[in-house]
């Protein structure tokens, strides 16, 4: 990916980032510029969520990081929140009941 980007402050307090989309191995990816990283309080390994608003809009933020106790392996709650997201449905319907 190159690392041209297009700034501009057409409205007080609003800046635009533009960016060209790349290839990242089999997927699209899109770098952040380094005032926006910086303003985003991210690094290397942090991750980024991508929020769509009901305007259609996309808000992105940096990830809130949560300490898990010792105790506790993050495998096993990856491996639990696999199934709820499989049996979405089937938890709401038992929910709305």
């Amino acid at each position: 990916m190159n690392g041209v980007v297009k700034v501009i402050n057409d409205k007080e307090n609003v800046t635009r980032y533009s960016r060209k989309i790349g290839r990242m191995g089999n997927s699209l990816g899109v770098s952040l510029p380094k005032k926006l990283a910086a303003k985003l309080n991210v690094a290397l390994g942090d991750e980024i969520e991508f929020i769509e608003n009901d305007r259609g809009e996309v808000v992105l933020k940096k990830a809130r990081q949560g300490q898990l106790p010792d105790n506790i392996r993050f495998e096993v709650l990856e491996a639990f929140f696999d199934v709820f997201e499989e049996d979405k449905g089937i938890l709401e319907d038992l929910r709305d009941r």
